[in-house]
């Protein structure tokens, strides 16, 4: 049977990575040893899925055997109702299976560096940029995932010009990609007195944190620049230089940190933003290759391209790469967006499965 010859030589792997982290050279190499237990936490749901689905292939042998041999008619009856049952959980099992096998994008077990930027609508663009980040905060709560602020430049009456955070936890980026792209709102501003419907936007980005044995920078391709912060704090703001520049020269890209009031807090933070932008640039490629064949990534390989619209007068938000349309605004607005990333998920796996059987 070709899938349960691939489970087993999956198994054979995850037997012979579980002996090599043992060994002491290993140990001693950091890099080797966090290389080596990645991939074996990647194939743990494969051996345990090979484990149940061994099982479940032994108890339908064992049923047919007293089927062939047991004459009281009792335990046939059994028998039969045990082989239709566990025939119908293999077929579920295989299905599942069949997602699992397909090769995982490497950075989505990752934490993610999200950026939210006002976009067309002025003001009211800035006030929906805070609108967004305060959803995703609420999301992040459900999710017991950690937030870290790197940067923020404050709309005149308020929400975010631009805010920019990491997100740590379990498997963040593989959840949060689908988030990028830009987010429309269809509604009357704050600051419209005819009571008009205007239709602003705000994009997301949103990349897989890439850590120092992703990218190595050398101090010579860096400039580093202080400033005095500015924006709401404490007494230190406008008074110390602790708010941190860098330039990687090679590549012209710049970050700037300035949400810690320590400059060595800024400087680790803007170095683990370079580290992903500088990172982006290769990443980019590949996510311009998939998202020319799935519809779920299309807002990843291409920041313009829009993907989800939140009309307040119809309490709609609408998903516009798989059209689906919820009518809860108020809740998703308040981080209930598990549904829409629940049925991108879903979307990409069929694809991906599609692809796996064309190719």
């Amino acid at each position: 049977m070709l899938l349960l010859d691939k489970l087993e030589a999956l198994y054979n792997k995850y037997n012979e990575l579980q002996d090599e982290i043992s060994h002491p050279e290993v140990i001693n190499d950091v890099k080797r040893y966090i290389r080596i237990n990645k991939d074996i936490k990647e194939l743990e749901p494969v051996v345990n899925a090979y484990k149940e689905y061994n099982n479940v292939i032994a108890n339908i042998e064992s049923a047919k055997e007293i089927l062939q041999t047991e004459k009281d008619e009792e335990m046939r009856t059994m028998a039969k109702e045990e082989i239709s049952e566990l025939t119908d959980k293999r077929g579920k099992m295989e299905e599942d299976i069949q997602l699992l096998l397909l090769p995982n994008d490497p950075q989505d077990r990752k934490n993610a560096i999200v950026e939210i930027r006002a976009g067309t609508g002025g003001d009211e663009a800035s006030i929906f940029a805070g609108d967004l980040y305060r959803m995703y905060i609420k999301y992040f709560e459900t999710r017991n995932w950690k937030i870290e602020p790197v940067s923020a430049t404050y709309g005149t009456v308020g929400g975010y010009k631009e805010v920019i955070f990491n997100v740590i936890g379990d498997h963040v980026y593989g959840q949060l990609k689908y988030e990028s792209g830009v987010h429309r709102v269809q509604r009357v501003p704050q600051t419209e007195t005819q009571g008009r419907v205007h239709t602003s936007a705000a994009s997301v980005a949103v990349l897989p944190e890439a850590d120092e044995f992703d990218i190595e920078l050398k101090p010579s391709d860096i400039r580093k620049d202080t400033y005095c912060s500015s924006g709401p704090g404490g007494q230190s703001v406008n008074t110390t230089y602790s708010a941190i520049r860098l330039t990687h020269i090679p590549t012209g890209i710049v970050v700037t940190c300035q949400d810690q009031k320590s400059q060595i807090k800024n400087l680790d933070k803007a170095m683990q933003v370079l580290r992903t932008r500088i990172f982006e640039l290769e990443y980019k490629k590949y996510l311009d290759e998939i998202s020319s064949k799935r519809k779920t990534m299309v807002s990843t390989g291409d920041r313009s391209a829009k993907v989800r619209t939140y009309n307040y007068p119809q309490g709609r938000v609408t998903d516009h790469r798989i059209n689906l349309s919820l009518y809860n605004l108020p809740n998703i607005m308040d981080g209930d967006i598990q549904e829409f990333i629940d049925k991108l998920q879903m979307a990409e796996n069929a694809e991906r499965l599609k692809e796996s059987v064309d190719a």
